[in-house]
């Protein structure tokens, strides 16, 4: 449990370093920012892959519901392909995260 508390604390320390480091960009550029560039690599993408193998678990004990119902590819596409492609296939970097 110890090593768990250090280990969420060193993430929360990381992500507010990082929300800090982040300042809105006042110019109208095509460049996107390198602070974005970073929380995109090292935040946003293995996220997205923990999220991926929740949603690959999800759909599993799902799947007898969703076979019954008839959406089993509806939820296949929403639980396991749009996480793996938000963290593996997405364009780096993504210009759509700089608001």
């Amino acid at each position: 449990m110890v090593e768990f508390k250090k280990i969420v604390f060193i993430f929360l320390a990381f992500s507010l370093a990082l929300a800090v480091l982040s300042t809105p960009a006042w110019a109208k550029d095509d460049s996107v920012d390198y602070s974005v560039q970073m929380y995109d690599l090292l935040c946003l993408r293995p996220a997205a892959f923990l999220g991926g193998i929740g949603g690959t678990a999800a759909f599993v004990i799902t799947l007898p519901f969703t076979v019954a119902t008839g959406g089993v590819d509806k939820s296949f596409k929403m639980l396991v392909v749009k996480p793996f492609w938000y963290a593996f296939v997405r364009k780096f970097p993504d210009k759509d995260l700089q608001g």
